[in-house]
């Protein structure tokens, strides 16, 4: 049974983060667009690392109650970054999330370029709709 492509399910509207940006900055983009985490992107739209609000969350917190320095994301981004092509199947990637994966995945094109990020509740928008096309 196929159920939607990869295109249909992911988030298209996510958070543009540059390495150069404060962290408190890629914090404030990820809250706006209701986001766990995003790509960051070179000046070519290239995915050059991802920032989770796990480390926005630690950075802010220096900055709040320590008065420490101001970290860009560069600073603490992840470089090893695990994503998901537009030909991923689904119901594969929620196979990983459950797996102990990362909850949400860059959806990147053929050369390397962040095109959506696909995030647990996605996966779950589209099952929810095939159940109700069920019923």
């Amino acid at each position: 049974m196929i159920l939607a492509s990869i295109a249909e399910c992911m988030t298209k509207d996510f958070a543009i983060l540059k390495p150069d940006m404060p962290v408190a900055e890629a914090s404030a983009n990820l809250i706006k667009k209701s986001l766990l985490g995003g790509p960051v992107l070179d000046s070519e739209g290239l995915l050059i690392g991802w920032i989770s609000d796990q480390e926005c969350l630690h950075c802010t917190l220096q900055v709040v109650y320590h008065n420490t320095r101001v970290a860009t994301v560069a600073d603490v981004m992840q470089t090893d970054v695990v994503t998901v092509s537009l030909n991923s199947e689904p119901l594969d990637v929620a196979q990983k999330m459950l797996s102990g994966g990362a909850t949400t995945y860059p959806v990147v094109d053929g050369a390397n370029k962040v095109v959506g990020v696909l995030t647990r509740r996605d996966i779950l928008k589209m099952l929810d709709k095939k159940l109700n096309e069920m019923a």
